[in-house]
């Protein structure tokens, strides 16, 4: 609203000002010319001698009656020979002014206080710079500022109507403009009730289009971590409550049964056990799992040789390798350190050779190698197993899932082993690739930088 109405006030005071100037300036010069034809009446009649010229004092009646003011006529000896309000005549008037009308330089002054307007009209002998009087000249701007105050009234009143029109037109379309974004704020607030089926779509403006594009990203992002976590909830739920459900039959069968031989029951307990085993195993990985999951603060960073890194884990392996007929196969090219968390990274590393070695074929390998450049370094992990179909290659970094999950069973997998390594490397700034096919093997290839990156 201020916007409209100060450039209408500017405006208006602008038009007044120029008005006054342009209306005195227009009087000054009627005045003069006027005066100027007086003076040569003046001198062609010898008034400056015997002012009774009754034409020329007429003239001056006539022309101060005109613009309601008074004229003064003075010799050279600096006395009054007329005077329209008969007040001064006979009388000397000396003045600053007259002195130096007669000195060649005449005035024109504007009082806007007293709305008067002053000047000075040189009498000059013909043919001649010889001043002979002067002529002075009082005129009132009465008129002038009669019309300055109707053109600021009326400017008023248009400043006015301007601030009503600016506040209705302002009423009006801010309504109108605001209605998408209320629309926007209403589809957002359904939220509290739970997700929208659909996404919001508000495209009245190109910030309206953007704002719901971007809040439709967000909300499918929402969605997707929280159908994530109602997945993870219930295959948390499912894989610890497997193990008790069959610690409870074996131990309900125990129960039930009087007498039971010293071989069976050795039998069950050994079950009972693997069965607390695996469910430890899982209580164990997911812990890990949500130490990986916090901020990336918590890394431990130090300068680790690599090369030895990966020997020790190939090391600790190799029992369970040599019990399949599995061949351990380490490949340098190079002496690497970097900046590293050994903690986490050894168990990334470690579950990526043990998964190549439990899902490998009998008498089969598993090749790991190390390289670098001047800033990364690359483990690759290659194994002889059996593979990966082609539709889960995409699903195998998330958490409970499973390829063969008989086979899983059987081999003692809890599904979280590539997501723990996927959450470690990414801490570390790095990435990690797979490659394979089903039934002629697997490659995972890592890539970390030598210098953390905070």
């Amino acid at each position: 609203m201020i916007i409209g109405i100060v450039p209408g006030i500017i405006v208006e005071n602008g038009v007044v000002s120029s008005y006054e100037d342009r209306a005195v300036s227009i009087r000054s010069i009627t005045v003069k010319n006027q005066c100027d034809i007086l003076c040569n009446q003046i001198v062609k009649e010898g008034y400056l001698d015997d002012p009774s010229s009754e034409t020329l004092n007429g003239e001056f009646t006539m022309l101060s009656n005109l613009y309601s003011g008074r004229i003064l006529v003075i010799d050279r000896n600096f006395r009054v020979i007329k005077d329209t309000y008969d007040l001064d005549r006979g009388k000397y008037m000396i003045s600053a002014e007259v002195l130096n009308c007669f000195n060649g330089e005449e005035i024109s002054n504007y009082d806007d206080n007293n709305r008067y307007i002053e000047m000075t009209v040189k009498i000059e002998a013909p043919n001649s710079d010889d001043v002979l009087g002067v002529m002075l000249v009082s005129i009132s701007t009465d008129e002038i500022v009669a019309g300055m105050d109707v053109l600021e009234k009326k400017g008023m009143l248009l400043v006015i109507i301007i601030a009503l029109l600016v506040l209705v037109l302002g009423y009006i379309l801010s309504g109108v403009l605001v209605r998408p974004f209320a629309r926007v704020t209403k589809s957002i607030e359904d939220l509290t009730d739970g997700y929208l089926e659909e996404n919001i779509s508000v495209p009245d403006y190109t910030e309206t289009e953007l704002i719901t594009d971007a809040f439709n990203k967000m909300l499918a992002r929402v969605k997707a971590l929280d159908d994530s976590r109602q997945e993870f909830v219930s295959n948390v739920s499912h894989e610890l409550k497997t193990p008790l459900t069959s610690m409870k039959v074996l131990a309900d069968s125990l129960v039930g049964q009087e007498n039971v031989p010293i071989e069976l029951y050795q039998e069950f307990m050994q079950d009972i056990t693997e069965e607390i085993d695996r469910e430890n195993k899982i209580i164990t990985d997911l812990l890990s799992l949500v130490k990986l999951d916090k901020k990336a603060a918590d890394l431990n960073i130090e300068t680790v040789n690599i090369n030895n890194l990966l020997e020790l884990i190939l090391k600790r392996l190799k029992p369970i390798a040599a019990k399949n007929h599995i061949e351990l196969i380490l490949e340098s090219f190079r002496p690497v350190n970097a900046e590293i968390d050994e903690v986490k990274l050894t168990l990334a590393i470690s579950n990526l050779v043990e998964n190549a070695i439990k899902y490998n074929t009998e008498n089969g390998w598993v090749r790991v190698s190390l390289n670098a450049d001047h800033k990364y370094f690359y483990v690759t992990v290659a194994d002889s197993g059996i593979g990966i179909p082609e539709d889960s290659i995409n699903h195998i970094f998330e958490r409970f899932y499973r390829v063969d999950k008989s086979h899983s069973r059987e081999i003692g997998g809890t599904g979280l082993g590539l997501a723990i390594t996927r959450s470690a490397i990414v801490m570390h700034r790095g990435a990690i690739k797979v490659y394979s096919k089903e039934h002629e093997g697997t490659t995972f290839s890592v890539r970390i930088p030598l210098i953390y990156i905070a």
